[in-house]
Parts: C-alpha cells; sequence; structure tokens
C-alpha cells in the first residue's frame, strides 16, 4: 500500500534525500484550485527571474491565443504551439541563439520552469466561450507539461552507426520552499544538450533531451515510460540526470523500488513501493549498465566523480533497514537506492525497468549520473537575500554542464 501525506514549510536538501514527517493529507484539490507550484509565482523572485529573461511575456502570449479559441480542438492546437514554443526558445537561449531578452545568463533553467507555470495557471483558469469538460482541461495542461518539456519534440538520427543517439534527461528546479532562488543543473544540461552533436573517439553522438517534474502523481501516472519507451530501441545510450550530493558527481550502480515520502514540489510525499505496471513481475533493484569503471577513471571536468555502490535494504527475513556499503544482498527488499528513495533513485529504476523489460538489458547501456549541488557563490548563500544569481553560481552551472557533457562523451566511446 501507498500512503499519501502533504508537507508544509522547508521541503529539503536535495533531489536524492530521503526524508520525511509530513503531515496528513487535505482533500485532493478540485480543477479550479491553484497547485502549491502556481502559489509561488507571485513571489518577488519568480517574477524577477521572468522579467530580466523576457518569459514573463509567455502566459500573456497563451491568454491571447486562448481568448480567441472557439473550440476545444482550435485550444488544444493553441497549447501545442505555445508549449513547443517555449521549449524551443528555452533552448535556443541555452545554446546562444536569439535574443537574451533580459540580463540573466543564458545556462539558466530557471526561466522555462516558471514560465511553464505561469501557462498552466492560465489553462486553469481559462474561461472559455464554450463547454470545456474537467478532462478536457486536464488534457490541455497535459499537452502544455510534454510540450513545454521537449517530450513530443525528440529527433533521433535514422538508424545505423554513422552517429551514434544519446537520450539525456533532466528535472525541474526542487526544494523550493527552502530557497525559491533554486536552479537545477540536471534541468540546465538538458537545454544546453539538446539537439546538439558531441565528437567522440567513434565518431558522431547526437544528444536529444527532455526535462521532467518533480511531481510523485506523474510519476505514477507513467510519464517516464510514456516518454521514453518510443525511444529506447532507438538509441545507443541513455542517462537520468538529476542534482545530488555536495561538490561531487556519483553513476549510481544500483535503484531500488522504494518511495521514501519526501515531499515533492506540490509539498506530497509518498512512501511505499514504486508502483509499476505488472507489479508481480516487479524487482526490488535494478542495476546500471553505463560504463562507470571507464566513467570514473576519465578527467571528465573539476569535480570528482564516484561509482556509488550504496544502498539500504529489508535483507531476506529482517524487519529493518540496513546500509549495504557493496549494493543489495539476495532477497532483499529495497528502501533506498544509491540515488536515495526520492524522484531521481525512481526515475532510474523507471528507466533501468523499462529497458530491462524490452530485453535491452545486455545492449543498451543506461542509468543515472547525479550531478554536485549547485550551490551559490561566497556571500550569497542566504536565501532571504533576494540575489538570483552571481558569477560563483554561474561559474558552478556551466561547469557541471561542461562536465555532464564530457562524461556522456565518455560513455558514447565505451564498448
Amino acid at each position: 500500500m501507498h500512503s499519501i501525506r502533504v508537507r508544509a514549510g522547508v521541503l529539503g536538501l536535495a533531489l536524492m534525500a530521503g526524508l520525511s514527517a509530513p503531515t496528513t493529507a487535505s482533500a485532493v484539490e478540485t480543477a479550479p484550485a491553484a497547485s502549491v507550484e502556481e502559489q509561488r509565482l507571485d513571489g518577488a523572485v519568480p517574477r524577477e527571474i521572468l522579467r530580466r529573461s523576457g518569459f514573463d511575456a509567455a502566459a500573456p502570449a497563451l491568454a491571447r491565443g486562448l481568448s480567441g479559441a472557439r473550440s476545444y480542438p482550435r485550444a488544444r492546437q493553441i497549447v501545442e504551439r505555445e508549449g513547443s514554443a517555449l521549449w524551443r526558445r528555452a533552448v535556443d537561449r541555452a545554446q546562444g541563439r536569439g535574443p537574451t531578452g533580459g540580463d540573466l545568463s543564458r545556462d539558466d533553467d530557471r526561466p522555462l520552469y516558471w514560465a511553464r507555470l505561469a501557462m498552466t495557471r492560465e489553462v486553469r483558469t481559462w474561461e472559455p466561450g464554450f463547454g470545456l469538460s474537467d478532462a478536457q482541461r486536464d488534457a490541455l495542461r497535459d499537452e502544455l507539461e510534454r510540450t513545454s518539456r521537449g517530450q513530443t519534440t525528440v529527433r533521433l538520427p535514422e538508424g545505423g552507426k554513422k552517429t551514434k543517439r544519446i537520450l539525456v534527461t533532466g528535472f525541474d528546479p526542487f526544494t523550493l520552499d527552502r530557497d525559491i532562488r533554486i536552479s537545477n543543473p540536471s534541468g540546465a544540461t538538458a537545454l544546453a544538450l539538446d539537439g546538439t552533436v558531441i565528437e567522440t573517439a567513434d565518431g558522431p553522438a547526437r544528444i536529444e533531451t527532455v526535462v521532467f517534474p518533480v511531481r510523485w502523481q506523474d510519476f505514477t501516472d507513467q510519464t517516464v515510460e510514456r516518454t521514453l519507451r518510443p525511444y529506447l530501441r532507438k538509441v545507443d545510450l541513455f542517462t537520468t540526470v538529476s542534482q545530488g550530493r555536495v561538490g561531487r558527481f556519483d553513476v549510481e550502480r544500483t535503484n531500488g523500488a522504494w518511495r521514501g515520502g519526501f515531499a515533492d514540489n506540490d509539498g506530497i510525499g509518498v512512501t511505499g513501493t514504486v508502483p509499476v505496471t505488472d507489479p508481480a513481475s516487479q524487482p526490488q533493484w535494478t542495476t546500471t549498465t553505463l560504463p562507470y569503471a571507464k566513467i570514473v577513471a576519465a578527467d571528465t571536468g573539476r569535480f570528482p566523480v564516484y561509482d556509488n555502490t550504496e544502498v539500504t535494504e529489508i535483507p531476506a527475513g529482517g524487519t529493518g533497514p540496513v546500509v549495504r556499503p557493496d549494493g543489495p544482498t539476495p532477497g532483499s527488499a529495497a528502501r533506498k537506492g544509491g540515488g536515495g528513495d526520492y524522484l531521481s533513485n525512481e526515475i532510474a529504476y523507471r528507466a533501468t525497468l523499462l529497458r530491462d523489460r524490452l530485453g535491452l538489458h545486455d545492449v543498451l547501456p543506461g542509468g543515472h549520473v547525479h550531478t554536485p549541488v549547485l550551490e551559490f557563490g561566497a556571500g550569497n548563500t542566504d536565501p532571504a537575500s533576494g540575489t538570483v544569481t552571481d558569477p560563483g553560481f554561474v561559474r558552478n552551472r556551466l561547469d557541471i554542464i561542461a562536465q555532464v557533457r564530457s562524461i556522456l562523451t565518455v560513455a558514447a566511446e565505451a564498448d
């Protein structure tokens, strides 16, 4: 069974964390109610990030389009158009194309996150001149989510070995109640690398990226499987990426089938076994097939890279959790994978389980990479300062992006 709980206030320190102690859940909100994520939109920091990037124009553009819609099919076309345009604009900005729209550095992933939420609010509050069912409004929101995350625009080269194909995933910012200024280097990496080509010793490799929300319900609704399933048979390598520990990269060796209850971006925590299709055949653990030894041995950047083998399990016949530095023991039940028991562990678990269920374990390198925590520069560590960026913050993010690119290069060269 899964228990669903709500946590208010401080959300915690890292996506990989496994903290709990939320309070009892309230009733599910009805469609007109703003989500917890949307409720943060009117704060000074989100407004500044949108203004200093030019992304404050995205939601008004969607509102203007919807105001002229006279039918649900037309509204869906408008949402698809504006969601796709937001993703393209974010990728172009990160890769140096088009206007900056303001003085925030181009590598910043936060304008995409806050602009998407502002657009989601427009869909939620829109009052059309025709009947719109709750299901149709939900479908519009889903269309906006998928298109603005790059999930509908993965463009892989045709089959063959001339150009390798790499799929990379990132995440939204999270723990926003701790520090609403937070950026997620995995999301920034996704924007910086989408559609780019890296040169490897084995020839060129094209990278395609998507971004996922930090919300338990979306994962329960199979957003990972729905997005990745069409492509895993077509790629030569995949890597899920998220923010992990301070000052280090980790290649997570083992992923666990357990949710630890840490609150997501909507303030909801969930505890229990990761829900998947066909739970009767669900394993407690999945493993990376990334070439972790070669990645760890390579000089990929200024942060050290570790092969992380630690997990937490309930041993076969046991009743309490035990930390295992060298991975799980036979017959044990998962309580934490190498990446913890939050959504970073879960995306790694789901992606590698999908790989295995497609019969690709022995032929497709794939797994999870944790980046260092993205830290602000010296003198800008107080969330109350309101200072949304600084040179050290930008340098750290750019260095993390560059090192992920180097890690992918090493992984793509390994046979």
